[in-house]
């Protein structure tokens, strides 16, 4: 039996606006029933590629699917998608039930069967008996979840999502974090969702796509793209990380030889850097990969040992953020449990910081 068609499929799909391209040649497709974040700085071309895929703007070129049927030309109110947008777009003079069943009275659905899915699709998100009130009268998640609701009685295909955390405040944003993800794998729907927070994209995406200057430079599951990012753009945007500006020195195998611009010996192991012996390289290292020790005892042999000085410590909660000045002149950020002798650290203290070869990626340098 052959598999079906992906809920969503792009193909080689570009926008250009007079002589700028917004969306540049980006190819994908997204299973069914799965949650799919398209994450990227401002004005990388998310919000433009999601709303071609909604049917908002046309594409230049290229072609679009859902369900293996092509979208092109298809009017937005004719395709199997809906959208929540950043700021909800709820009515507010209409209560809590009108808002949820707009979409079904403009499609000419019977009042009572109206009725009947609206309490029902409220149930499901988790607000049963509140389609009398007003939206005033909700709180920030509870109005994230009429705005899905008024979506998902629809029985979209795919569901888009516009950046729809972005006006939340910090808790009530981690919280939704968990319920969308949560309402996703109840309703078995797929999500395409825009956001430039990868906290977000992290914690609730099957896979991740990362946009920059219209392109995706890369496409994998939230593990994949932390740990093993495919260029430096994804190191440095994806998660924290210390960049180290390097040059090549000699290449035994899979180990890099590299000095920093300060002079400090690096070794890397790296498979398939694209590097050459002499060429500029950027190395990206998480603050959590970086082991810190008061003393140099037991560091007999291991590679990447450099001793410094305490400059700042950021108390996070369970975590601190320890920023190491050394003698080389190259801070570095190191990522601590408050837990025993460490979280006794101050400004001045000496400390030596440590990291294997395997824990840390490389990459040429822009314009190297």
């Amino acid at each position: 039996m052959a598999n079906p068609a992906p809920d969503l499929q792009c193909l080689d799909l570009t926008k250009d606006f007079d002589d700028f391209r917004a969306v540049d040649h980006v190819s994908f497709e997204v299973p069914q029933g799965s949650f799919f974040s398209i994450l990227g700085p401002s004005g990388c071309g998310k919000t433009t590629l999601l709303r071609m895929i909604a049917g908002f703007q046309s594409p230049s070129s290229g072609d679009l699917l859902i369900k293996g049927a092509s979208m092109i030309g298809v009017p937005p109110n004719k395709r199997p998608v809906s959208m929540v947008f950043q700021h909800l777009a709820l009515f507010p003079t209409m209560n809590i039930g009108d808002n949820v069943g707009f979409g079904l009275r403009q499609r000419g659905v019977a009042r009572a069967e109206i009725a009947r899915r609206v309490d029902e699709i409220l149930a499901r998100v988790g607000l049963p008996g509140v389609a009398g009130r007003r939206v005033d009268q909700l709180s920030g998640g509870q109005k994230q979840r009429v705005a899905i609701a008024r979506c998902m009685v629809l029985e979209p295909d795919v569901l888009l999502l516009d950046e729809p955390l972005g006006a939340l405040d910090l808790k009530l944003r981690e919280h939704m974090k968990v319920e969308l993800k949560s309402l996703q794998a109840a309703f078995n729907t797929t999500f395409v969702y825009i956001t430039h927070d990868q906290s977000e994209a992290l914690v609730m995406s099957d896979n991740i796509a990362v946009m920059n200057r219209g392109r995706f430079e890369q496409i994998g599951p939230p593990q994949e793209v932390y740990h093993s990012p495919d260029t430096a753009f994804v190191a440095g945007f994806v998660g924290e990380a210390n960049r180290i500006d390097a040059r090549l020195v000699s290449v035994n195998g899979p180990v890099l030889t590299l000095e920093s611009e300060s002079g400090a010996a690096l070794s890397v192991e790296a498979a398939q850097s694209g590097l050459s012996a002499g060429q500029r390289a950027q190395v990206f290292l998480r603050p959590e990969a970086i082991e810190l020790t008061t003393s140099a005892e037991g560091l007999e042999g291991r590679e990447n040992v450099t001793k410094g000085t305490v400059a700042s410590v950021l108390f996070n909660g369970a975590n601190s953020s320890v920023t190491v000045q050394h003698a080389s002149g190259t801070p570095i950020s190191v990522a601590l449990p408050q837990t025993g002798d460490m979280a006794k650290l101050r400004p001045g203290s000496t400390v030596y910081t440590s990291w294997h070869p395997g824990r840390a990626r490389v990459y040429p340098a822009p314009g190297a």
